[in-house]
């Protein structure tokens, strides 16, 4: 049920000055709500989450739109910082059990889940960005259409039912929101024999989401029975799991609504290898197993279909990495002889009989690690495959020029395009040749300034120039692989952090513009000096910007409280307002306050850097300040941008990441 926001926050709404440029253009009034059919409802309720996301149970769009979740500082006025994470473009109608990704881990506390218009029509969410100015919020009631819900911190754990040789397992998923262990019990622990049960414990997993998960039992186990996978915190900080040594005092486990947070699986222990491996789309260079258990360690291999016609050798295209004797899942292999045409693979699970934990079947004629067998002979599973094209991307940070597409495997050879929430191309990678390509870097047409979902997807060289020409063309070359009927894509969600764009410019030397900073929870832009790199993080600044709200700023300009009188390089640096006063206090507070925004996708804090010309009275220009002070660095060196990741930017890249990893240290202490 829509629950109406507090009026403090109705206030706060109207003189926001962001939120005052929201029009009734924008928002609609409740009579157009009211022609349109349903209003805009949304359904937030209380839960529990692994950190990482969380699920809105339902929302009405009556135009299409967002959801957006704001933080618990919401209700102290951030209205733009408060922004937590935002859905993908909702078309029209109702969509239930919206999950919503997160930028920054949870926090405990209430959090708001708010509809939202798309009013410029490109599907991208740039209400933050735009300062309020677009994508603005639906109303219903002359209110904001909100609802609240308290949402806590924990973790979520899966494990699904399998054979197992009896000394390990494997869980499916691990969701963790402080990071810690995820440990394997036997049914035991339902009866209250709490430490007695446990069988085996991860290594330690960091805050995230972690797949696939293998656990060795300590104590391993000898019949078919359930065993309850159960994710425990690291309470002291040590990343060893010492909550049976403690005897419960440390590293308990996490909990929700109904107790510890827990799964159960059914174990069957086997000494017989099975396989499993479902129809697929592949380049043709690899392919993945659905499965596999050896009970002895070993391989999976892929044949072709001609090893049913007697080809036992010659139908060998490519075999697994080695294989601890136990369950895997999702075994990825490369195949040595690439398939071009659609065909029919078997997978055929294979011993290590000679202990060197290399396969070596083929090069021993059949002497070696030969297949594991049952009573209807070797161990196998076929699937269909069909040639084209595979690609993922997983969601990711981005300072908003580029992109990484995880993995790419391309049967002739082409180009991975990366399109927009409209269909639009945004950018193109390099030409990649026939085969997998992991960890692709697609560079951006035009920086991105708002989070928002890219798609990945492979693209034909069809004119062989080795040139993207898919757009030029107007599609007529370099189309898209395709697959059962579609285009072969993945799509992505892409959180933009905060990034600087500065160019070469002339002053006055008074002060110096900044063409465009993007700042996710607002903030300032400190411009140093090139000293910075010599250590004189404090004596390096030249000057601050006013606070900026959270998003896109074009044109920044930055009064240099000590001016500059002759040809330098100066260096922006983005910084929070961590005591969220407004005013930049980072050199008074000795670094303690203020610090430099950091990313995830680049090392160190967000900088940018470019050659400055000051112009004297008469026109002229002064001999320079400083020649090549920073390494690789001169006049003529071309404007660097974003997280320091341009030529000639190592030295000060280090230096300051050493800066933001000891203010955000400072920060934590706090």
């Amino acid at each position: 049920m829509r629950k109406r926001i507090l009026t403090a926050l109705i206030a706060l709404t109207v003189v926001t000055s962001g939120l005052a440029g929201v029009t009734a253009a924008e928002t609609g009034t409740d009579a157009e709500l009211a022609q349109q059919g349903d209003a805009a409802t949304v359904t937030f309720e209380n839960q529990t989450t692994g950190g990482e996301t969380v699920t809105v149970d339902s929302v009405t769009l009556p135009d299409g739109g967002y959801v957006t979740i704001h933080g618990p500082s919401l209700a102290d006025g951030d209205t733009l910082g408060s922004v937590a994470g935002t859905s993908q473009y909702l078309g029209p109608g109702t969509h239930d059990n919206v999950t919503v990704t997160l930028t920054d881990p949870v926090s405990e506390g209430s959090y708001t889940a708010m509809a939202h218009r798309e009013t410029d029509g490109d599907r991208t969410y740039e209400f933050v960005a735009s300062n309020a100015s677009t994508d603005g919020p639906y109303t219903a009631d002359g209110d904001l259409v909100v609802d609240s819900a308290t949402v806590t911190p924990s973790a979520s754990v899966s494990m699904s039912d399998q054979p197992t040789a009896g000394d390990s397992v494997v869980v499916d998923r691990v969701v963790l929101s402080e990071g810690g262990f995820v440990t394997v019990h036997d049914a035991t622990v339902t009866e209250g024999q709490t430490f007695e049960s446990i069988r085996g414990t991860s290594q330690y997993l960091g805050a995230g989401v972690h797949e696939d998960v293998r656990v060795v039992l300590d104590d391993p186990v000898t019949e078919n029975t359930t065993l309850v996978p159960m994710a425990h915190r690291d309470t002291d900080s040590d990343e060893t799991y010492t909550f049976e040594q403690s005897d419960g005092s440390n590293d308990g486990p996490y909990a929700n609504a109904d107790g510890a947070v827990v799964d159960t699986a059914a174990v069957t222990l086997s000494d017989t290898a099975m396989v499993s491996m479902s129809d697929q789309v592949t380049g043709g260079n690899a392919v993945t197993v659905d499965s596999v258990f050896v009970p002895e360690s070993g391989f999976v291999t892929i044949h072709d279909s001609t090893v049913t016609e007697g080809q036992t050798f010659d139908s060998v295209r490519g075999t697994s990495m080695y294989l601890d004797a136990g369950y895997h899942t999702d075994v990825t292999v490369t195949l040595d002889n690439a398939v071009s045409n659609d065909t029919t693979l078997v997978a055929m699970s294979h011993m290590d009989s000679d202990g060197d934990a290399n396969y070596s079947f083929v090069q021993s004629d059949g002497s070696n690690d030969g297949p594991y067998a049952d009573a209807d002979g070797a161990v196998t599973d076929a699937a269909d495959v069909t040639v084209s094209a595979t690609v993922s991307m997983d969601s990711q940070l981005s300072g908003g020029n580029a992109v990484t597409v995880d993995s790419v495997d391309m049967s002739e050879g082409g180009f991975v395009a990366i399109h927009g929430p409209t269909g639009a191309v945004v950018g193109s990678s390099d030409y990649l040749g026939a085969g997998v390509h992991e960890d692709v870097t697609v560079a951006l047409d035009e920086r991105l300034t708002s989070s928002q979902a890219l798609t990945a997807m492979p693209h034909f060289d069809t004119d062989g120039d080795e040139t993207y020409d898919f757009v030029t063309s107007d599609g007529a070359d370099d189309g898209p692989y395709t697959a059962d009927g579609g285009a072969v894509v993945d799509s992505a969600n892409v959180t933009i952090e905060a990034s600087i764009d500065f160019a070469a410019q002339s002053t006055d030397g008074e002060s110096v513009t900044v063409e465009s900073v993007t700042l996710q929870d607002g903030g300032f832009v400190t411009v140093h000096d090139a000293t910075l790199l010599e250590g004189a993080t404090f004596d390096s600044i030249r000057g601050t910007s006013a606070y900026l709200s959270p998003g896109t700023h074009e044109n920044v300009t930055v009064t240099l409280d000590e001016p500059v009188s002759a040809n330098t390089t100066l260096v922006p640096m983005a910084h929070r307002d961590t005591d969220g006063n407004e005013a930049y206090t980072f050199e008074q507070s000795g670094g303690s306050a203020d610090g430099p925004y950091a990313t995830s996708f680049s090392p160190g804090a967000v900088v940018a850097s470019a050659p400055v010309t000051v112009q004297t009275m008469d026109g002229g220009e002064p001999t320079d300040q400083m020649t090549e002070t920073m390494t690789g660095m001169t006049e003529d060196t071309p404007a660097q941008t974003t997280g320091g990741s341009g030529p000639g930017f190592t030295g000060i890249v280090a230096l300051l990441a050493v800066l933001a990893v000891a203010l955000l240290a400072v920060r934590s202490q706090e």
